[in-house]
């Protein structure tokens, strides 16, 4: 009698780099009737249950599209609610820092930020840089475009210094411009809130990326949403140009 040996599932893999658009907390709010900054308010403990859960499971890093260049366009009281969110997080992360041992990081245009929250974002980067395990990266004033053309400017300021020749251009010397130098490209870029598109965000990172999108609402992403994205992303063959 013959016995056949039990297939045995493949072990899961973590990536090591996930981004998230973090979208639906206005339509959250919409739907119950409540005013857009409720829905921002949720969405901010749904990210700090992602950020938790993401250190639990090994993620190295993870980055949230938190604010966009594009956000401006909104009301003056829904920015001010955005930015006293973001500074409130940032003054608790500082004081359970040493109890959640997670590194900061931030991208994009600081410079039109509040003064007092250019601070806090200072002091979470600089006191974290001490830790190990996952590495948020906040995007705040962010735009994936103006990224690529910060990174331009800063290679033909090196060139007109005699720092550099523009044949000496190359991808990884371009990559080592951006606001991710020495941070691996995203394998992994969540989209929950049901639209399809990418909004401007890593543009150059997401290359090889692969897109998750999610009718699920931000305030409503928990673990179980992050699992379910991770389970998909390891059904996809990822060939990078090549044959299976």
């Amino acid at each position: 009698m013959l016995f056949r040996k039990k297939k045995t599932a493949a072990p899961r893999v973590i990536p090591t780099h996930i981004a998230i658009v973090m979208d639906g907390n206005g339509r959250w709010a919409k739907r119950r009737g409540l005013p857009r900054q409720a829905g921002h308010k949720v969405g901010a403990e749904a990210f700090r249950s992602i950020a938790n859960y993401a250190k639990s499971i090994g993620l190295s890093y993870l980055t949230v599209y938190a604010f966009s260049t594009e956000n401006w366009k909104r009301s003056d009281e829904e920015v001010g609610a955005i930015m006293e969110l973001l500074e409130r997080y940032l003054r608790e992360a500082i004081t359970d820092m040493d109890k959640n041992r997670v590194r900061f990081c931030f991208f994009g245009d600081l410079s039109r930020l509040s003064p007092e929250l250019r601070e806090e974002a200072r002091i979470a980067a600089e006191r974290s840089s001490k830790y190990e395990g996952v590495q948020v990266n906040f995007c705040l004033n962010y735009g994936g475009r103006a990224e690529i053309l910060r990174a331009a400017h800063r290679f033909a300021a090196q060139c007109a210094a005699g720092e550099a020749k523009p044949e000496e251009l190359t991808e990884q010397r371009f990559s080592e411009l951006m606001y991710s130098a020495g941070i691996p490209d995203p394998e992994l870029v969540i989209r929950p809130g049901g639209e399809l598109r990418i909004s401007n965000f890593l543009l150059w990172q997401s290359a090889y990326a692969e897109y998750y999108f999610t009718d699920v609402l931000w305030p409503d992403f928990g673990p179980k949403e992050l699992d379910l994205a991770i389970d998909a992303f390891n059904h996809r063959n990822r060939r990078f140009g090549g044959a299976k």
